[in-house]
């Protein structure tokens, strides 16, 4: 009996051990003028969820779409015992770039979660959620969605960084320096107000005026708007 007792613990053992992973995460920004706000990526429990489709958003992620605040859902996902990454890009990830997350050590975690807001937007954010991580060595390769927030009207208007704060309409900047100004706004309202696809930036071609301070030669977008590509070690 003990025999088998001690078997069944060294068994136990080294399946928790061959769960433990060592990750590089590299994230590329496959817009053509969009910029990704400091990304969050996260190794966590099955427990642990920054949104959920079709769920309303939490006050953590909303201060995530629509200022680009990381730190609420960074510290929800510490409290849940999740090994975090945070701003791998030291800041904006432009168009056509790339960011690199190594050596990330998972521990007992066994998701992968990425999030962060994409500017120009309302409250849109690139996601990924809960993703498994395989416990196969290897290399693997996600698109990532558009997603909105559902917390705010998209007008499209550029009000500066006093719109991040959760519940101030507007666009808290335009990085790339391309649009109007002045913009009469898309919408006042939005159907649907839980987490769902985004449906892109519309924009317009006046420099003065218009519905969108956003230029629709520039800042529309098509999902997937993210490419990841995940090494296990």
């Amino acid at each position: 009996m003990k025999i088998k007792s001690l078997l069944l613990s060294s068994s136990l053992l080294l399946a928790a051990t061959s769960q433990a992973a060592t990750l590089d995460v590299s994230v590329t920004n496959l817009t053509h003028g969009v910029y990704f706000a400091p990304l969050l990526i996260s190794a966590h429990d099955s427990s642990t969820h920054f949104y959920a489709l079709g769920s309303a958003a939490s006050p953590e992620l909303q201060a995530m779409a629509e200022g680009g605040d990381i730190s609420g859902l960074a510290t929800y996902a510490t409290g849940m015992g999740a090994v975090n990454m945070e701003n791998p890009a030291s800041g904006m990830l432009p168009p056509a770039t790339t960011t690199d997350a190594m050596d990330i050590n998972t521990g007992d975690n066994m998701y992968l979660s990425i999030v962060g807001m994409m500017v120009p937007t309302n409250d849109g954010f690139i996601g990924l959620d809960a993703w498994p991580i395989p416990t196969t060595t290897g290399t693997y390769t996600l698109y990532l969605n558009g997603y909105d927030a559902g917390t705010e009207a998209n007008n499209e208007i550029v009000v500066g960084p006093s719109a991040g704060m959760p519940g101030t309409p507007g666009i808290p900047g335009n990085p790339g320096g391309q649009g109007g100004t002045g913009a009469t706004g898309v919408t006042t309202e939005e159907l649907n107000p839980t987490v769902h696809i985004h449906r892109g930036n519309l924009g317009d071609t006046m420099a003065d005026g218009g519905m969108s301070d956003l230029d629709s030669r520039v800042h529309r977008w098509l999902n997937p708007v993210a490419k990841v590509v995940i090494t296990v070690k």
